[in-house]
């Protein structure tokens, strides 16, 4: 690429040098340049941690996980929605050796059954139950044999035959102590904060140790499990929050979910790389509880996916709050309509509001907006490439770098690629190249300054009658109609033209549209291929506990629905 000021092509700053420790070590060299700096807050649970008392319980979790005869490289699993547990595990799994799972709080019996079975997890934290999600009876459901197991003593069961261990967070009414199901109060009350176990394991770590498992998240299909190191994830939380500005006097409110990148990379880890502070609202994601947190909490900065930023601003009691802090935070999860964008701006105090691109299978993020990105480029981009990261945008069919400008398929290489998919070398080729360039799927478009614009997915690109028509250029035309609060656009298939356009459409509260009303606001305004044939309103879409949309499942509920009406037509 002799030419980068001409090609699709970009590579980061290679200052400040890459952090070449282990997480554990890093986070210890935080806490004593920060010790007595309130670290963690939980609203929901009432808790509250300094740096140092951070360290301590992580210490001894670390110790109590030690005990139970786990040993670095083992899999432990944590199934549960945001909390104290949460982070916990996460700093203690790391402090060890020791690979966290991070099992969707979504998943249901047959899912939780693939994923551990899939890395074979020795141990499970579970919540007991949340909402219509009763965990601990899908754990008896997997494993009856575990009703007549003796206290103490390893579980052991047919389809789970490698899950040893499973402790529930204790939550006031929800759980009880049977067949084997200890409560994870017990755990930690069985460690050592200063258990010299810990540091001798903790010694042996290598920075480019195996130490997260995350499943992809189901936009397209079955769930691979994307194996992450230390040197992953610890430096893409550090240059994210450069990105952002963060520093000791920060505090980040985050809603965003801890199993997902967003919450324990974008949230946790760039929060403890600086010695910020993290603050959880509420377990699941409530608007409410976010604003109230906000406030109480002074927070400085915000994260969240479009969906929860246009659920606070509609907020009813939206206006009641006092947002003066904030500053700034990372919309990121799916594209970000420009108008809310503007209106996070504008209405939350978030001037210095980032926006990120990534995937989990690089760590997450590989391009993000920073604190000062023009207000034009901060709407209509995902920034620029991230320091130590090479980015390119290359024609899907022949692999060649497209010119400054040109549309193809977004890629990217440097240290924050995964280690691959556990056990799956087929599909680790698949996404990394022999020259190791992780291909996204993500179609982009790089400007003459290098900022990149994703513009869909390929597999979400619609070819009708032989036009090539991207849903997310229809989705931001449809944002600016005034009662549309939120648009998804798919293709559903058709006899004549291959592909219709198909548009699921949000009203804003208190508005009564029509199809014809979204019709006659594309007449005249864009090509009459791009007007979507078919229009439903629906009250919300399908989407991941992360908050991304899975286009596949409204296509999916198109297509019965359109070949019914074409069976009853006949």
């Amino acid at each position: 690429m002799s030419n980068t000021q001409t090609s699709s092509y970009a590579r980061g700053a290679d200052h400040p040098p890459l952090i070449e420790q282990p997480i554990g070590a890093f986070f210890d060299g935080m806490v004593e340049r920060f010790p007595d700096r309130e670290a963690l807050v939980v609203v929901h649970q009432q808790r509250r941690y300094t740096y140092r008392q951070l360290q301590a319980e992580v210490n001894k979790l670390a110790s109590a996980l030690l005990k139970l005869g786990l040993a670095p490289g083992d899999r432990i699993g944590i199934w549960s929605h945001n909390n104290t547990e949460w982070v916990l595990m996460q700093l203690a799994t790391a402090k060890v050796g020791l690979i966290l799972v991070n099992i969707n709080p979504a998943y249901r019996t047959a899912e939780v059954d693939y994923a551990l079975n899939k890395v074979d997890c020795k141990a499970l934290v579970t919540m007991p139950s949340f909402k219509t999600s009763n965990y601990l009876a899908m754990l008896r459901e997997l494993a009856p044999e575990w009703a007549h197991a003796r206290a103490g003593e390893p579980l052991q069961a047919e389809r789970l035959p490698n899950l040893q261990h499973v402790f529930w967070i204790d939550v006031a009414g929800q759980g009880q102590d049977e067949a084997g199901i200890r409560r994870f109060s017990d755990l930690l009350g069985s460690g050592d904060a200063d258990d010299p176990a810990v540091a001798r394991a903790a010694a042996g770590l290598g920075n480019n140790d195996a130490i997260n498992i995350q499943f992809t998240s189901g936009t397209t299909g079955f769930p691979k499990g994307a194996t992450l190191t230390h040197r992953n994830i610890l430096n893409n939380g550090f240059f994210i929050g450069e990105a952002m500005k963060l520093t000791e006097q920060d505090r980040l409110c985050i809603p965003v979910p801890l199993y997902h990148c967003f919450g324990m990379v974008l949230g946790n880890l760039a929060v403890l790389t600086h010695g910020a502070c993290i603050v959880y609202p509420s377990d699941g994601f409530d608007p409410l509880a976010v604003l109230q947190a906000v406030q109480d909490e002074k927070c400085t900065g915000l994260h969240g996916v479009p969906t929860m930023f246009i659920a606070e601003l509609d907020h009813p009691r939206f206006s009641e709050f006092d947002l003066s802090t904030l500053r700034t935070g990372i919309m990121a999860g799916s594209p970000c309509p420009v108008e809310v964008m503007k209106r996070v701006q504008a209405d939350m105090n978030m001037t210095e509001v980032t926006i990120a691109y990534g995937m989990t299978e690089t760590s997450p993020v590989s391009a993000q907006s920073s604190t000062d990105t023009p207000l034009d480029k901060r709407v209509s981009t995902v920034g620029l490439v991230q320091p130590h990261l090479e980015i390119k945008v290359i024609d899907p069919e022949t692999g060649e770098t497209v010119p400054r400008g040109g549309r193809g398929e977004y890629c990217t290489r440097g240290y924050s690629v995964m280690q691959g998919y556990w056990e799956d070398p087929e599909r680790t080729a698949e996404a990394i190249d022999a020259d190791g360039w992780m291909h996204t799927g993500d179609l982009a478009i790089m400007d003459d300054e290098g900022y990149v614009n994703i513009v869909g997915r390929i597999k979400d690109m619609v070819i009708r009658g032989g036009e090539n028509i991207y849903p997310r250029e229809i989705e931001e035309f449809l944002y600016r109609h005034p009662g549309v609060q939120d648009v998804q656009v798919v293709g559903v298939p058709d006899s004549r033209y291959g592909e219709e356009l198909c548009a699921w459409i949000i009203a804003k509260p208190g508005q009564s549209l029509t199809e014809d009303d979204i019709r006659d606001f594309c007449k005249g305004q864009i090509a009459h291929y791009k007007v979507p044939r078919y229009i439903r309103f629906v009250d919300e879409f399908p989407m991941t506990v992360s908050g991304k949309i899975q286009k596949f499942k409204i296509r999916d509920v198109m297509t019965s629905e359109l070949g019914l009406a074409e069976a009853q037509g006949a």
